[in-house]
Parts: C-alpha cells; structure tokens; sequence
C-alpha cells in the first residue's frame, strides 16, 4: 500500500491527514494490535457532541468515550487552557523530583472537590495520588487497601483479600482482569494475580459470607457501567458502607465511568449519602484531552501506604494533563452539568420507557442521569447499536445485552429529540 505525504496533502481535508478512509483502516489493521471490535465509520473531527467523517456525515455520540467526554468534545474553554500551557511553556512533563504549580493547583482541587473521605479515620483533609489512565488509580487503591490490612489490621503480606463483584469491568491490566469474571479478559494470560473474592452484584448477604480475617476491602463501582448497566438496589452502598466499618475494611469507589456527574451526582455514591474511604476518577476529569486519573482518600491512609519509592508515574500528573484537568473541573462545575444531567437524563430515560412500553424487542430500561441502559430481549444489543450508527448516532452495547446511551452532558434538546426518533425506529416495530 503505497502511502501519501500527510504533511503536504492535507489541504482542505478534515482531521490531521489527507488519507483515505480505506487507506486509514487499512494502515490501523497492518500496524495496530486486533484489540477492539471496530465499527466501520473513520471520525475526523469532534465537537460537542457531535463525530464528522470525510464524507460531510455528522454523528451523535451517545457514548462520550464512556464518559471521559462529559464535558462535550473540544470544550472551548478546556481547549482555550490547553493552547495556553503549550504556548506558555509549562505543559511539558517535568520530572517528580520538582514541583510545579499547576500540579499542585490540580491536587488541591481533586481532593477538594470530594467531602472527607476515610470519616471514621479522623478530619484530616483529603490526599491524591494521580496516574494516567483509570485502571492505573485502580491498582493504586488495591495497593492503598493491602497496605492498610498489612500494616493496620496485621494480616500476613501476601494472604490481604479484597471482595469484589461479578461482571466488574475495572480496567485491564493482569492485577486487575484477575479479578474480573468475563472469562474473555483473562484467558490465556495466567497466572492470574491471587487475593480476590467475587461475589453478586447488589447482594449485601454474599459480601457478607465472603468477609475474612483477611479481608482488608471492598472495591465497587457505585453503577456498573461494563457490566450491563446495573444499579444496585435500594440500601446496598449503605449496607457495604456499614459492613466495612464493623469489619474495619476500606470501601473502595470506583467512580471512573459514573463520577463527574454522569449519573446526576457530582459522585455516584452521593445517590445513597455515603462516603467512601476512597475514590477513584478519571475520563472526564480531563476533559477528554489528555489522559489523566486519580485515587482520593483521607491524607492519613495516604501517608500511611505512600512514602518515596512505594508508587510513582512520570507522566502521571505532569502539567499539561492537570491544566485540562483544572479546565475540566472549572466547566463540570461553573456551566451546571451535574444539575443539567439529572435534569435532561430524567427527560431522556422517561421518553425512552415510553418507547420501551410499546417495543416488542425491549427488557427493562434502567439508569440514573444521562447514564441509560436499554436491555433487549434478543441478548444482541449490538444489532440495535449497528442499526443505530446507520443512522448516524453512536451507541454501544453493555456486556451484550444492552445498548448504553451516555451522550456528553451538554447535549440540547434538539439532540435529545435526534436520540428519541432513532430510538424509536430500531425498537419499535
């Protein structure tokens, strides 16, 4: 395949380069690892909620890059700090030997943004610790939990467990696809990393019949996101939040996909007013420009697990990823997007049961915010999503069986109106 001049031929084209459609796919799948079923659509550009492709087609996401786009695509204001710390020279990473402003600006606002996490511990402010993508902040909290049964609780090094739940999706890695129980993350990449119990979803006794003496945490995502789209029932945070402080375990929050006000709330957890020990985000903390994350908790238990040389990241926190992160919190805040996805969600997903109480191809829709799960009878979600795109709206399906609607939060309701017509025509005969 013979390969254009990207720099010289990019004239009048959409996006960074002057390739064909064809010749994109065709260069991801002679270069590129095989990772990820692909729909066949090439985006050029984005912005709010809004893909383009070279043809002039214009898509609406419903899947904000699983909610690192909560904000919109190319928010004006994020990128308008972004240009800033590139051309003001303060957006290259810098070795953690120093210090820089920006970070510690990013770290004060992440760990005040959150109440005092760890309560029962004492009113010690909160600490961060950042990576870059989520998956890395989760390790960093399973190391913050064994560090705690180790060295507060007495349990031997090696033998900590933490009990975590069926069809978690928390990333990955080998520590962390250990522990899931979709068979497809995992196979054939053992040995597997030991220490962890997985029990059901929403089920308050089996976490309890799970519980050790060496059990040190619990690591939840307060919605599941991967896993179908679950919300657990009525009590069952308060239930885990309880259990942890008669057992003295740490409640980890895994908040990457449902923080940052994607449910309704600032934090997923608030829906039941608990307060974890600690919290980990990332996607749209950064605005969907650069990849950043964080694990939150009370500045005790951080100095307690973290001295020099226990954890690190050079890229993890460096400048230009904060300044987005800054931006990014500044946006979620100051333009309502919490308030506006309560708001447009309930709109959103009572529209959608209306459609479902006439469809023969619908389950039970569920969700909380701009976070809507479709489940279909047919167990293939993925058909609705393909039907979906030829009508230029980007969905996708969770754990199979169901279509997830999560657009950017700033979507009108003109866009709400594209979503609803779609909709209908795929699910209602």
């Amino acid at each position: 395949m013979k390969m254009q001049d990207t720099k010289t031929e990019k004239t009048n084209k959409l996006g960074y380069s002057a390739l064909t459609d064809d010749e994109v796919v065709g260069t991801e799948e002679q270069f590129g690892a095989n990772h990820y079923g692909r729909l066949g659509t090439i985006v050029r550009k984005t912005e709010g909620a809004w893909l383009y492709t070279q043809d002039g087609k214009k898509i609406l996401d419903c899947l904000a890059a699983y909610s690192a786009a909560n904000a919109g695509h190319h928010h004006p204001k994020i990128v308008e700090r972004a240009i800033d710390a590139l051309r003001g020279n303060y957006a290259s990473v810098i070795s953690n030997v120093v210090y820089t402003d920006v970070l510690s600006q990013f770290l004060k606002r992440a760990a005040t943004i959150l109440p005092q996490l760890a309560p029962r511990f004492g009113e010690h402010g909160n600490k961060v610790l950042p990576k870059n993508g989520g998956v890395e902040s989760v390790e960093t909290a399973i190391k913050l939990a064994r560090y705690y049964g180790y060295e507060h609780k007495g349990i031997p090094d090696g033998k900590q467990e933490i009990i975590v739940f069926d069809n978690n999706f928390h990333g990955r890695m080998i520590t962390v696809v250990s522990f899931s129980t979709t068979a497809k993350y995992k196979v054939g990449f053992g040995p597997m990393t030991p220490g962890f119990v997985a029990v059901p979803f929403g089920d308050i006794e089996a976490v309890k019949k799970a519980v050790t003496p060496n059990t040190c945490g619990i690591l939840v995502e307060p919605m599941q996101g991967e896993g179908g789209m679950f919300i657990p029932p009525d009590g069952f945070l308060k239930d885990l939040r309880d259990l942890c402080d008669e057992e003295d375990m740490l409640l980890l929050a895994d908040e990457i996909q449902v923080g940052m006000g994607r449910t309704g709330k600032m934090f997923c957890f608030e829906h039941e007013n608990i307060v974890p020990d600690a919290v980990i985000l990332g996607k749209a903390i950064s605005g969907g420009l650069a990849p950043l994350s964080v694990m939150v908790t009370s500045s005790k238990l951080m100095d307690m697990a973290f001295q020099p040389g226990s954890d690190g990241s050079t890229f993890g926190g460096y400048p230009f990823a904060c300044a987005c992160g800054l931006a990014a919190l500044d946006v979620i805040e100051g333009e309502g997007l919490v308030k506006q996805s309560a708001e447009k969600g309930a709109i959103l997903k009572k529209r959608i049961e209306d459609i479902a109480s006439r469809s023969t191809h619908v389950k039970e829709v569920r969700g909380k915010g701009l976070f809507i799960g479709i489940e279909v009878k047919s167990g293939d979600a993925m058909m609705f999503c393909r039907k979906l795109l030829d009508m230029d709206m980007l969905a996708n399906d969770s754990h199979h069986h169901t279509i997830r609607i999560s657009p950017p939060l700033i979507i009108n309701e003109a866009e709400m109106d594209y979503i609803v017509e779609r909709l209908e025509k795929v699910l209602v005969d």
